[in-house]
């Protein structure tokens, strides 16, 4: 297709260079008047001016046939169907990609236009340092959830804290100051800090991140962001003039690889000595991790959490999604509800305020998502995550996706007649988005709709972005590729995941997606059902405390109250859900 765009500034062909010589020539040579060689220079410039015509006509059509082509289709994009298949790493401009889509959006008007998400985002940004920000609604669906009043309001509160408390203000440097000198901080201070550690995968991360950052808001906590390895390479600063990452000069920043539930400024471990101890620490470290103890997980209980309230500095480690069991404490109770009065909504909101792609990776996802799935009438994703150690792809695990699949009319089933055809016209089109560090289902699954005709007449297109073979959490681009796939899922129609994956968890979370959840198969045997739906689009806490804080003995957590139920893929993990009005009665 390159050819039919000929540029008017290439410079000339060797022909056009030979007409000229020729034709100087000839003009050279005029006085002597020879007959034959003014017949000969005649004859030459007929042949020249004969080329120049050809070359003319031929780029003119090719002109022709691409304004009839987007006359034909509607627009120019889709000419990308027929390109080969594009990787995620392939560069483009991502404010290119955007105007691009921009174009080809329908006139039914399924992406909407509220870029600051009814008041969740601010609007003191720079757009061009972050682009997805204000371009992502475009990419979306609008939510059927709308933040409360209340929420949006502690949103800019809170903005207002981070500004006047965060890094390298007069405040920050005073109270590490006192951090680097060991000082007993003072009471009342009226700024505070949680500092959350980069620990564990992505998916992970990011749970644990809004996480920290609910409670910072419910304790007035200035967050502020251990940047890892590539955190910045992966977010936008989420808070408008002034940064969430934790200075790497912060005095104890080399110490965090080392804290662990031994450590002496360990929450769990200063509980056990003395109840007045962590006036003598500079700062707390709460070990919130799937391996923390019983002492570590006093952390929810009210009476315990009046141990932090003088504390300037309290580090967080984890790797769970606790917020479930934030709303099991009375002190947070009322101000939970009145923030999230939908209960489902938490992480939806949190995630949709605080997690955007940096440039880099929005390229990445606009570009594939324009290639692949921007033109398709339903687009369907299926996260993979497969716990056998053994090299794939796995029968059993692709019976369980296709019969997920077919069973809830996510996908439609094949003929088995090879003579049917289907018929040419408005014919239905799926895109299939699936994510899986294998090819192998991706590829069962293509060859399938590509050798046999649908029962439905429907075309049904997969893709796969990537399949990096094996989690690598030490690489960049892994990561990019990772954040990006897990939006690309979120913004499609229907979703299915996978048991236990953090990976599915932020994907529905962020599309507001009610997902079908693969049930974790044992014994090499496809469950049945395949699947289950997801009671909320909330994630799962996989390790929540046991505990009734009152009586200080074992509990049901489950059972309390009727918005924090057990989840689907984990029955011993915690979810937060709507209530229904029978349970409410």
């Amino acid at each position: 297709m390159r050819r039919l765009h000929k540029n008017s500034t290439d410079p000339p062909k060797s022909s056009d260079l030979e007409s000229d010589d020729v034709s100087r020539d000839q003009h050279t040579r005029f006085g002597g008047l020879n007959p034959l060689k003014l017949m000969g220079g005649f004859v030459v410039c007929l042949m020249g001016l004969s080329v120049l015509f050809s070359v003319s006509v031929i780029f003119k059509d090719f002109t022709i046939w691409d304004s009839a082509t987007d006359v034909a289709h509607g627009d120019a994009s889709r000419i990308l169907y027929v390109g080969p298949h594009r990787d995620l790493e392939q560069e483009d401009d991502p404010l290119a990609s955007f105007v691009m889509h921009k174009k080809k959006l329908p006139s039914s008007g399924v992406e909407h236009g509220d870029k600051l998400l009814n008041g969740l985002l601010s609007s003191r940004f720079d757009e061009d340092s972050c682009l997805s920000r204000y371009q992502a609604a475009s990419y979306r669906k609008e939510s059927p959830y709308k933040p409360s009043s209340y929420l949006v309001s502690r949103l800019r509160r809170y903005e207002a804290l981070h500004q006047r408390c965060g890094p390298h203000t007069e405040s920050y440097n005073r109270a590490v100051a006192k951090l680097r000198s060991g000082e007993t901080p003072e009471e009342g201070s009226d700024c505070n800090y949680l500092v959350w550690v980069s620990y564990s995968g992505l998916g992970n991360r990011i749970l644990t991140l809004g996480s920290a950052f609910l409670y910072a808001l419910l304790t007035n906590r200035v967050l502020l962001v251990d940047r890892g390895a590539d955190l910045n390479d992966l977010f936008c600063e989420p808070f408008p003039e002034a940064s969430w990452l934790l200075p790497l000069d912060f005095p104890i920043i080399d110490h965090f690889k080392n804290l662990n539930q031994q450590s002496p400024e360990c929450f769990g471990n200063m509980l056990k000595t003395s109840s007045n101890s962590s006036s003598l620490s500079p700062y707390v470290y709460l070990h919130l991790v799937h391996d923390y103890n019983d002492h570590d997980k006093l952390f929810f209980c009210d009476q315990d959490q009046s141990f932090l309230q003088n504390v300037s500095w309290v580090i967080m480690k984890s790797d769970n999604y606790f917020i479930p069991s934030l709303f099991l404490m009375p002190t947070f109770e009322q101000e939970l509800h009145t923030l999230f009065p939908e209960k489902e909504t938490v992480f939806h909101f949190l995630g949709r305020y605080l997690f955007f792609p940096t440039n880099p990776v929005w390229g990445l996802i606009t570009r594939y998502y324009n290639s692949y799935l921007a033109e398709a009438d339903e687009r369907i994703g299926i996260q993979v995550r497969v716990f056998d150690t053994r090299p794939g792809p796995f029968q059993y695990v692709l019976d369980q996706i296709l019969a997920c699949s077919f069973d809830n009319n996510m996908l439609p089933e094949i003929s088995s007649n090879e003579s049917l055809v289907a018929s040419p016209g408005n014919q239905k089109s799926k895109a299939v988005l699936m994510t899986s560090l294998s090819s192998g289902y991706f590829e069962k699954i293509r060859d399938m709709y590509w050798e046999h005709a649908t029962v439905t007449g429907e075309v049904v297109e997969v893709f796969q972005p990537s399949h990096e073979g094996y989690q690598q959490t030490e690489k960049k681009m892994h990561h990019r590729k990772a954040w990006a796939e897990m939006y690309l899922l979120s913004l499609t129609d229907k979703l299915i995941t996978s048991s236990w994956s953090t990976f599915g968890y932020v994907a529905q979370s962020l599309g507001g997606l009610n997902p079908w959840i693969l049930y974790k198969p044992e014994n090499e045997t496809t469950p049945n059902p395949a699947c289950i739906r997801a009671l909320s689009i909330e994630p799962c806490f996989h390790a929540p405390p046991f505990f009734d804080c009152k009586k200080r003995t074992g509990i049901d957590t489950g059972v309390i109250v009727p918005h924090v139920r057990h989840c689907e893929d984990m029955s011993w993990g915690l979810k937060l859900v709507n209530p229904r009005v029978d349970s409410i009665a």
